[in-house]
């Protein structure tokens, strides 16, 4: 999803959906495929941040003089950052394109929306030649970065671009050279293109990137949208057990039957509310459930799927301590 090729892919490829009902049944095959990708569960990340976009493009949408307002989603590993930026991102994209479709006999598609990746030790000149890439935008190794820079800015504004996501942000430290060089590189990109610039890392807070003058620019135009783990109680509702629903709802198993909220607490527990862990114990405990032809989830199942090494180390209870014995005179 790094090119517009693979972005349009995406996004105009309809999502994973759950069985309709009276259809006909799936094949085994296409069950296992259907659970490998599954559905995307909206959750209050989501909706916050569809709407805090939405309000941010109309915002900028005039504004020439300064960088536009941005926003950065920020929380733990597995949280569901780059999920709900692909969410919006794809919404975006829809909605544009449905808005202004395409000329007949046009040879240039509308291009939205910008996915980037920030790579690992970026330098200001590795992050531009990454811009560059999506849009397929010619870069020689002879090529300086103000080059680099000048041909995407052009490119990007005559594509017409108005959203750019930018992840794994939190690789970017400006206390050093070629991060404050990055860091730079990006403020310059935001004033000059006239787009909404979306920003997902983890844990950003708690990284260098607000550090220092170049991070209070940066926190002075940006917005932070927290996506930590869902809470078992919030108020009168129960997030994470509305999670737990609609994923069961969008299983396509011959015998399960709906129940799996009744172990909301063992599930929070044992993923940390993490919605990422969740969804992959889903995922794979539906799987397993395929190939062992059972056809349901069961607690017993749920406790035999492995999960990632971050939840399980916070599944696993702690030792009591033992007492260290003393010997009679």
């Amino acid at each position: 999803m790094t090119t517009w090729q693979g972005w349009q892919h995406f996004a105009t490829t309809p999502p994973p959906a759950p069985p309709e009902p009276g259809a006909p049944p799936r094949s085994t095959e296409e069950r296992l495929a259907y659970h490998s990708a599954f559905v995307t569960v909206r959750t209050p990340v989501i909706d916050t941040l569809a709407t805090s976009v939405r309000t941010l493009m109309i915002l900028g949408r005039h504004q020439t003089t300064t960088a536009r307002p941005s926003l950065i989603v920020t929380g733990p590993a597995a949280a569901g950052k780059t999920t709900a930026l692909l969410h919006v991102g794809r919404t975006c994209h829809l909605a544009h394109t449905h808005r202004n479709p395409t000329p007949p006999g046009s040879a240039h598609a509308q291009v939205p929306v910008a996915y980037v990746l920030v790579p690992p030790g970026a330098t200001a000149k590795t992050l531009a030649t990454e811009f560059a890439r999506y849009l397929g935008i010619p870069v020689t190794t002879r090529m300086t970065q103000a080059q680099i820079t000048d041909a995407v800015c052009h490119t990007y504004q005559q594509a017409g671009v108005r959203l750019v996501l930018i992840d794994e942000i939190h690789r970017l430290n400006p206390r050093t050279t070629t991060g404050a060089q990055t860091a730079d590189l990006l403020k310059d990109l935001t004033e000059r293109i006239g787009a909404t610039f979306v920003y997902a890392g983890i844990d950003v807070t708690t990284t260098a990137l607000f550090s220092g003058v170049r991070g209070a620019q940066l926190a002075g135009r940006a917005s932070l949208i927290e996506c930590g783990p869902l809470p078992a109680r919030h108020g009168t509702h129960e997030p994470f057990k509305e999670l737990i629903t609609g994923l069961e709802d969008a299983l396509d198993l011959n015998t399960h039957r709906p129940g799996t909220p009744r172990h909301a607490a063992y599930l929070h527990q044992r993923t940390a509310g993490q919605i990422g862990s969740l969804t992959r114990l889903v995922r794979q405990a539906a799987i397993t459930a395929i190939l062992d032809g059972t056809e349901k989830i069961t607690k017993t199942l749920l406790d035999s799927v492995r999960l990632d090494h971050l939840a399980e180390q916070h599944h696993r209870p702690t030792p009591a301590p033992t007492r260290a014995r003393t010997r009679r005179p």
